[in-house]
């Protein structure tokens, strides 16, 4: 799963649940693989450093249950900093940031439900077991010419906790992307912010990656001993290796781990007595490996961002 919002919201109940929520959140210092900085004193690795980024996100989240399970929806929309910059084939590097849109869709199956019973529940541990599948899609206006298809496919557990939720899923993970790693270049280079001398950024094609195992943990916890409406709000998640990601070192992709928490104050209930309307958020987002790629063969891969931000819920 990618780094989206994370809304402290109840889980679904399967009882005709929905809930839509329009947040603003400022993220940085971004990480981008492959994007980089020249140092004159050539202190850095091969002369060259990460380049951070910041980022201004637009998050629209929905969450629905029925008879037989849950949906959830995420988008992001992701505007960078000028440091990231939109490019193209005819103008590779513009003056203003690259946007990113960022989909995620998450869907369960209860077998509790579907089956009408209780067997899939362990009182005091699970309270459910379900079918889990679904998919990443996004895109990205760069000359990096990003661009991802994923799906999973697996179990969920949601584990029976006395507030809040707490849930896992154990899946299979397939993804299909474009990127500029990918690249066929007369000469290897390191793709960044700046063309390297001799290296063809034009080339572009698909990478096929191989189903590799993926773990999701999704949380919200309410903290009701500070005496306000608090609640620790996140996600964790694990990719795999998944094969390899370039033709030009033929580079192996990492296992992947993205962390996000956030303390979410509900301000509706606090100042008018209207709980689930505003909230807002801090929070920290920790990406290790990002999209899998090997901090030894390409650099800034490594993401430690603060974030803040605020949400509306539409109901």
């Amino acid at each position: 799963m990618a780094a989206a919002t994370v809304m402290a919201a109840p889980p679904p109940s399967y009882l005709g649940f929905s809930d839509t929520v329009v947040s603003y959140r400022f993220q940085g210092p971004s990480a981008e693989p492959g994007l980089f900085v020249r140092r004159p004193d050539g202190t850095a690795q091969g002369g060259f450093a990460p380049r951070e980024v910041p980022k201004n996100v637009v998050n629209v989240f929905h969450a629905d249950s029925w008879a037989y399970g849950t949906n959830l929806i995420s988008l992001d929309i992701l505007t960078s900093g000028s440091q990231d910059p939109a490019g193209d084939k005819r103008r590779p590097f513009k003056d203003y940031g690259a946007t990113e849109i960022y989909l995620i869709y998450r869907g369960v199956l209860s077998l509790n439900k579907i089956f009408d019973t209780e067997t899939f529940a362990i009182p005091g541990f699970v309270k459910d077991v379900g079918l889990s599948f679904g998919a990443d899609i996004n895109t990205k206006d760069t000359y990096f010419d990003a661009e991802k298809r994923a799906g999973t496919f697996g179990l969920s557990f949601a584990f029976d906790v006395p507030a809040g939720f707490v849930n896992l899923k154990v899946q299979g993970y397939k993804d299909f992307s474009r990127n500029g790693f990918a690249g066929n270049g007369p000469t290897p280079g390191i793709p960044g912010n700046g063309a390297v001398p001799g290296f063809d950024y034009s080339h572009f094609r698909s990478v096929e990656f191989k189903l590799t195992p993926e773990f999701e943990i999704t949380y919200t916890i309410p903290l009701p001993f500070t005496g306000l409406p608090l609640s620790l709000a996140g996600f964790n998640t694990i990719i795999l290796p998944k094969g390899r990601y370039g033709t030009i070192n033929q580079n192996d992709t990492q296992l992947e781990f993205a962390s996000q928490t956030n303390l979410v104050l509900d301000v509706g209930q606090l100042l008018a007595g209207t709980p689930n309307r505003v909230e807002v958020f801090a929070g920290f987002q920790y990406w290790r490996n990002k999209f899998g790629a090997d901090p030894r063969r390409t650099i800034n891969t490594e993401e430690k961002a603060l974030i803040a931000g605020v949400a509306y819920h539409l109901k």
